[in-house]
């Protein structure tokens, strides 16, 4: 039985998403040279055999250092190994970058759980707010009021009235 099979997906369905692959083969390519089709595809599928290479070798890399997770050290070696070595400077710079976005991004989710240090009027008020602005989106930028909400003081006034 294959790998592929226990996890539940044959090699013929692992694929690329196809618009994204064509912006990216266009991209590379002057604006006036057009593409076939039957090239594009050729062009995916060998894309797919180079993913699964690497994974492949990246996880005999991790297997024989005894690791259960493969890790960017892992790839390097793998494509060292593989004779794709002169793509291994590209690499470590695209993974250092994904580690600074991925930093940059931690910042941001800690900005936003410093909102625990809120009171809960502070929270609603800062809620309130964020609905507001979400009804004034879905309506073209156009201000809704938001349905008042009974108070004891204002339904005694109008009983009175």
């Amino acid at each position: 039985m294959d790998p592929m099979d226990i996890v539940g997906k044959s090699k013929e369905d692992a694929s690329l998403p196809k618009a994204t692959m064509t912006k990216i083969i266009k991209e590379m390519l002057p604006p006036d040279v057009r593409v076939a089709r039957d090239a594009q595809d050729l062009l995916i599928e060998c894309c797919v055999e180079f993913i699964n290479l690497v994974s492949s070798e990246s996880n005999d890399v991790c297997n024989k250092e005894d690791k259960r997770t493969i890790a960017p050290e892992h790839v390097l070696k793998a494509l060292q190994v593989l004779g794709f070595g002169e793509y291994i400077e590209e690499v470590y710079a695209a993974y250092e970058q994904h580690k600074y976005e991925t930093m940059q991004d931690t910042h941001k989710s800690v900005k936003w759980n410093s909102g625990a240090q809120m009171s809960e009027e502070e929270a609603a008020a800062e809620q309130q707010r964020m609905f507001a602005e979400a009804r004034a989106r879905m309506n073209g930028g156009i201000p809704v009021p938001q349905p008042e909400e009974q108070h004891p003081e204002t339904d005694q006034r109008s009983l009175q009235s």
